[in-house]
């Protein structure tokens, strides 16, 4: 077996941790005090991204993107992560489903998307549906030719960042016929109710949307009428991909500050580090990130080989709550060694504890993980976790 990454990947990694270092880290301040990237700041950012070469690295030059495998984009994505506030995302990542749609759909939304001259917002959870898509009340009634979508939606994130937004609804309110729908902005009977304010900051918002009537042109149906979970799916595999490799780079920074911090910061004439209480500490941060790290970059290399669908998706789920579970230990005693520092919102640690922590909720929470994972062993045996090789009984 040979762990270490080519060169090429190494280079994107360089790629994506100067650009993190560069351009998103002196933003970190200006956004939390602002709560979202200022409007000013947007378009110089996203002409970085341009410059930088990292505009839609997640999808193939045919579509108007990169054309980089899995681990490519994982080495690019866990140096962004590096960075608070959620500004990784000012690197765009255009929506797996619209690889689904039309040759039309795919020129008017995927193409530009991939270029940042547009951006999709992705709607799909409501005030009674979250984890259960089943519970989804918003609907879909074709009418003369047209769609109405009639129901309201939350957490529907970077839509003041977005022109266009993607809707999961069920055609005839029957929930055996979800279907995504491209939504246009602005957008007749399409009202923007708010954007509340999280524990975490962002560089975009997380609004709150109701559709009343709204017309949308039936060529503007992305896949077929009960597609909708299953292109949502694929888009599930890759967010909670992307998930994991911002929680091992924001653990990544957290550890690197208190082991800085523990050489430097001296009690009782000796460095902090020389006691054991930090020492076994800082031994339990190293080691967590070991384990979630190869957790990640077995994931990606297993998408990119092709490996069955519901097997990567497995993988997946049981990355995304490792991942983030162990992200949120390493940072909480990172700011543990960093003591009262740790503690003032000028620390990157007091920011990376506020950040990390919806990384167990959105995109599916730890107990929707632990649900796909005991569901698969229950079908297909412990060995599909235990085992390296898929063909070795368990």
């Amino acid at each position: 077996m040979n762990f270490e990454l080519s060169a090429r990947e190494k280079e994107l990694a360089r790629r994506g941790r100067a650009f993190c270092d560069d351009v998103l880290l002196p933003l970190e301040l200006i956004t939390d005090e602002h709560g979202e990237l200022p409007m000013e700041r947007r378009e110089a950012v996203k002409q970085a991204v341009r410059d930088w070469g990292l505009a839609g690295i997640n999808h193939s030059r045919e579509d108007g993107g990169l054309g980089l495998t899995m681990v490519e984009q994982t080495a690019i994505e866990e140096q962004l992560g590096r960075a608070t506030n959620g500004l990784w995302t000012c690197v765009w990542r255009p929506p797996v489903s619209l690889k689904f749609g039309t040759e039309a759909q795919k020129k008017a939304y995927l193409v530009p998307a991939c270029g940042g001259y547009r951006r999709g917002a992705f709607a799909i959870t409501e005030p009674d549906a979250g984890s259960d898509p089943r519970r989804v009340k918003t609907r879909a009634d074709l009418r003369n030719g047209t769609w109405h979508l009639s129901g309201e939606k939350w957490f529907v994130t970077s839509y003041n960042a977005s022109d266009f937004v993607i809707v999961h609804a069920h055609v005839d309110g029957d929930p055996d016929k979800p279907t995504l729908f491209l939504v246009d902005k602005p957008a007749e009977n399409l009202t923007h109710v708010r954007s509340p304010k999280f524990m975490h900051n962002f560089a975009f918002d997380h609004a709150e949307l109701h559709f009343a009537e709204t017309p949308v042109g039936e060529d503007k149906m992305l896949g077929a009428i009960g597609q909708g979970f299953e292109l949502t799916k694929d888009w599930f595999v890759e967010a909670r991909l992307q998930i994991a490799s911002h929680a091992i780079g924001a653990a990544s920074r957290a550890a690197e500050i208190a082991n800085d911090y523990a050489t430097t910061r001296h009690q009782f004439e000796r460095p902090i580090r020389d006691f054991q209480g930090i020492e076994f500490m800082l031994a339990d941060m190293a080691v967590e990130l070991f384990a979630a790290k190869s957790m990640l970059y077995r994931v990606a290399w297993e998408i990119d080989q092709g490996l069955d669908r519901k097997r990567v998706h497995a993988h997946a789920s049981a990355l995304k709550l490792y991942a983030s579970e162990a992200a949120g230990r390493i940072i909480d005693k990172a700011l543990q060694v960093l003591g009262g520092r740790g503690y003032m919102r000028e620390n990157p640690v007091e920011r990376l504890y506020r950040d990390i922590r919806v990384d167990r909720i959105w995109e599916g929470t730890s107990e929707i993980q632990r649900v796909v994972v005991a569901g698969q062993i229950r079908k297909r045996g412990l060995g599909i976790f235990s085992e390296i090789d898929p063909g070795v009984a368990a």
